[in-house]
């Protein structure tokens, strides 16, 4: 899942950034029926301080980008997939920059302090391994309504937990160049129990 809202979020980043040249090389869908829908679904991710000017996107069922509305913020809301539940978020120019470090496998240059949200909650992701697309049975979490922040000084991140249930705040991915803080905005859903082993 992770993957593929950093791959969503890369497109809308260029997006965000395009020049209004005809020319400018980044295609994008028109606008369709049931995009009222997409477009609240997109704003929920984050307050509506930032979704009512924010830049929405989203994912087609092809997996192209549409852009629904172009924002004036600088922030971009989008949901992950053509789904009525899809997942959605809404990142800064820190977690767009931070992103497309990410897809491409890159250093990240966080210059300042990176705010995305996702108000809505995710479907799963592993703690500890940046790349992982299937879930693990000892690290893979699924958060509920959380923010997500960077920091230039990755060092501010040594004396937080990794541990997702620890009731506060968490690192993400620590030791890696990806490393974030993970900030639950209400309790995080307890994994579920393992059956016990037959003996």
């Amino acid at each position: 899942m992770r993957k593929a809202i950093a791959g969503a979020l890369v497109v809308a980043c260029f997006s965000a950034y395009a020049d209004d040249e005809p020319n400018s090389g980044h295609k994008m869908t028109k606008k369709g029926r049931g995009d009222a829908a997409a477009i609240a679904r997109a704003m929920s991710a984050g307050p509506r301080s930032i979704s009512k000017d924010a830049t929405i996107m989203k994912v087609t069922a092809d997996g192209k980008m549409s852009e629904l509305r172009k924002g004036t913020n600088g922030w971009m809301c989008m949901t992950m997939s053509a789904a009525p539940d899809a997942t959605p978020m809404c990142a800064d120019k820190e977690w767009q920059s931070w992103t497309d470090a990410y897809l491409n496998k890159k250093d990240p240059e966080v210059k300042g302090i990176g705010t995305a949200y996702m108000l809505q909650g995710d479907k799963g992701a592993s703690n500890t391994d940046p790349y992982a697309d299937k879930a693990t049975a000892h690290d893979w979490v699924v958060s509920g309504p959380h923010i997500m922040l960077l920091t230039s000084d990755p060092a501010q991140l040594d004396a937080l937990p990794t541990d997702p249930w620890n009731g506060g705040p968490w690192v993400m991915w620590k030791g890696t160049k990806y490393a974030h803080i993970m900030v639950p905005t209400a309790p995080m859903p307890k994994p579920a129990a393992k059956p016990a082993e037959k003996k």
